[in-house]
């Protein structure tokens, strides 16, 4: 099992990287503010089945990588850095998107279509695999007990975080985007903190040492 202290880490950054903008955040928000807390609470199941997903082929990915190539884990430490990095960009970046400027007119879409959409959303995303590919080994020593185990450990972390943040985004998306509208103050300061806390990880993850 991995320990108390490591796990507190990574539930704060799990919590940081689930708050920044990206493709399931902008699909949740979008349905949310346009078809209703129902549609949004349908495609969130559809985004967590595709963590599930990703989760369970990075799992088993990471067991046989970590456990036959040790060089791995500087490459992936190394792509977890420059990620992060890349989304603290982003997160300040001027021609960065308002997450909550949605198009009130899209087409209104069933619930099978809400939750296939919602789970392609999160499958097809790139980003999601690299974040589990580059993250999870910083956290995950030999000593701790089985690879594999410990993966799926921090998978069933991550998927509680992204679900918790993401229920409260359904349910408060129409407020919140109501606020920021009339507080762009806040969006800069939001977008700041953002940055400095995705900087700080990514220092982190660059000194740290190979298990």
């Amino acid at each position: 099992m991995i320990p108390l202290q490591e796990l507190v880490f990574f539930i704060l950054a799990a919590l940081v990287l689930v708050i920044s903008p990206g493709p399931n955040m902008i699909y949740l928000i979008s349905k949310s503010i346009t078809q209703g807390k129902k549609s949004g609470l349908i495609s969130l199941a559809g985004v967590v089945c595709g963590f599930l997903f990703h989760i369970i082929m990075v799992s088993f990915g990471l067991t046989a990588v970590l456990l036959a190539v040790p060089l791995a884990y500087t490459v992936l430490k190394t792509l977890g850095t420059v990620y992060l990095l890349y989304l603290a960009y982003q997160a300040i970046n001027p021609k960065s998107r308002n997450i909550f400027d949605v198009d009130k007119n899209s087409p209104h879409d069933g619930p099978k279509k809400l939750f296939t959409v919602g789970f392609l959303t999160n499958v097809l995303n790139p980003k999601v695999a690299v974040f589990y590919l580059s993250f999870f080994p910083q956290f995950i020593k030999p000593e701790y007990g089985s690879v594999l185990t410990q993966s799926l450990e921090l998978g069933v972390i991550q998927i509680f975080v992204s679900f918790s943040v993401n229920f409260i985004i359904v349910l408060t998306a129409a407020r919140v985007a109501a606020f920021f509208a009339g507080n762009p103050f806040w969006v800069k300061v939001q977008k700041w903190f953002m940055a400095s806390v995705l900087t700080y990880l990514a220092v982190k993850m660059a000194f740290s040492k190979a298990r």
